[in-house]
């Protein structure tokens, strides 16, 4: 696609959204590598929530956005938005947002239109691209990641096994940035990285639970160091959580960028937390996690990439590993019915 001078990539969401779409994004930005590229996308409505921008940063992926308040009915912003990207004048659209019913993706892909984008490309329009596959072998479904390389297949090889695919690009000045928040701390040399965080109440396992684990955690392990992170209104509910740590914490809620985060997170032993966007940072630096999971989706959609990852789903085991199996243990479908010992033995088998 030679012809393609400026590509413009539709992708929604904030922090997991992001790097889910990492693989694409490395896919687009090397077939598209002459092209001026922009992504449009939404402002969360969250202040925790980290925008797209603050993800991609200066990796090289992108050389603009255009963005839009979510949820929007103000006409006159739209409006304008329509106008700057039909100024613009983009000659293709890779389409890379979650299948959100027939309804809303014709009111997208008017708009697109109506912006001047002729050429649309990553549509989940038929249901071999709106759906997930049943991984039935090992009773899991098909991560988010792979339905996206699938929207996009003709354009380009998504590689979802390449460890490269999932880099944040990070330049020399967030790496200096994130040692020195960690230089002369106590806990530098061996800690947990913590986020307990949670966008939705449903998709937390409880403060009091983790509360006890962590506890439990230093009680065994007095060496390790914890470091908190998250958004700015999560330092309190960590700090509180960690009341029984014994060893040295670090609280960098809302202290640094999320790809700043991720390279603190490179340097953990384990990362602990909810289904959040901090756990796939950590993924995507290849730390091993101990995730905890409602069942908001099915086991398997928004897995973190890897296989080094222990994973805890109301009423399934994920073992990790190099043999993936999903077995019922127990039928429960509320997270917080997870045995706080199951959490501590997927810890210890990661530390070890």
């Amino acid at each position: 696609m030679a012809d393609v001078k400026k590509l413009l990539i539709y992708r929604m969401g904030s922090l997991g959204d992001t790097v889910v779409a990492l693989p694409v994004f490395h896919m687009l930005t090397r077939e598209f590598a002459d092209a001026e590229r922009r992504v449009l996308t939404n402002k969360p409505v969250n202040s925790d929530a980290a925008a797209i921008q603050a993800v991609l940063g200066d990796g090289g992926f992108v050389d603009g956005y255009f963005s839009y308040p979510h949820g929007t009915r103000d006409l006159g912003a739209l409006n304008d938005l329509r106008k700057s990207i039909r100024d613009w004048g983009p000659d293709l659209a890779i389409f890379l947002n979650e299948p959100r019913g027939n309804l809303v993706q014709f009111r997208d892909i008017v708009f697109l239109k109506l912006c001047g984008v002729h050429n649309i490309i990553g549509v989940p329009a038929t249901a071999k691209l709106s759906k997930y596959f049943s991984l039935q072998e090992h009773g899991l479904w098909e991560a988010e990641a792979s339905r996206l390389a699938r929207c996009v297949a003709d354009v380009g090889k998504v590689d979802l096994d390449d460890p490269k695919s999932w880099s944040l690009n990070f330049t020399p000045a967030e790496e200096q940035q994130a040692q020195a928040v960690l230089a002369g701390w106590k806990g530098r040399d061996r800690f947990i990285a913590f986020s307990i965080g949670a966008k939705i109440d449903f998709k937390s396992w409880g403060d009091n639970r983790w509360a006890e684990l962590l506890a439990k955690i230093s009680s065994a392990h007095p060496e390790l160091g914890l470091v908190f992170l998250g958004g700015p209104n999560d330092g309190e509910r960590s700090n509180q959580a960690a009341n029984g740590w014994t060893g040295p914490t670090l609280d960098l809620c809302g202290k640094l960028t999320p790809r700043e985060s991720a390279l603190v997170m490179r340097d953990a032993d384990v990362f602990m937390g909810h289904d959040s966007g901090p756990m796939h940072l950590a993924a995507s630096v290849g730390t091993p996690s101990v995730c905890v999971f409602s069942t908001h989706a099915k086991p398997g959609i928004w897995f973190p990439c890897g296989l080094q990852h222990r994973i805890l789903y109301p009423g399934l085991q994920w073992s990790g590993g190099e043999t993936l199996a999903m077995r019922n243990t127990t039928g429960e479908t509320n997270i917080t019915l997870i045995p706080n010992d199951d959490v501590e033995e997927a810890f210890n088998s990661l530390l070890k």
